[in-house]
């Protein structure tokens, strides 16, 4: 017997979108709160800006940033050597069947949108776009 598919492949599905977001407040409040048992990583102030959750559920992908930019890899590497307790703790907050194994990657939705507003800014553009 098939499976009643309503989701066609085209982007995440609403569960995942719906893990993802909730994965993303509950990080953003452990490492707000300095839930971690990692003083380094409690000093840091990060901004988790998206996770992507794949379609099994099974793997979260964080986009994080710290705040200021700087240490962009140091962040990267303190999360990942936390990933294990940051799992365990997002699975004491949440109720799911499975906790998604965690990876972590530098945010760089701010970098792109800086990149088109000097696009938009330059005058050929804009000379474009107004005709």
């Amino acid at each position: 017997m098939a499976k009643n598919k309503s989701h066609d492949g085209q982007g995440p599905s609403q569960r995942q979108l719906r893990v993802g977001e909730l994965v993303r407040r509950t990080l953003s409040d452990l490492l707000m709160r300095g839930d971690v048992h990692d003083p380094e990583l409690n000093r840091m102030s990060v901004t988790v800006g998206e996770v992507r959750v794949s379609p099994d559920l099974r793997i979260a992908t964080a986009y994080v940033l710290p705040l200021g930019g700087d240490g962009q890899e140091q962040v990267i590497d303190l999360l990942a050597r936390n990933r294990g307790e940051l799992r365990r703790l997002i699975g004491k907050k949440l109720d799911l069947k499975y906790v998604p194994d965690l990876r972590f990657r530098i945010d760089e939705t701010f970098d792109r949108m800086d990149e088109t507003r000097r696009m938009f800014a330059d005058e050929k553009v804009r000379r474009d776009v107004e005709s």
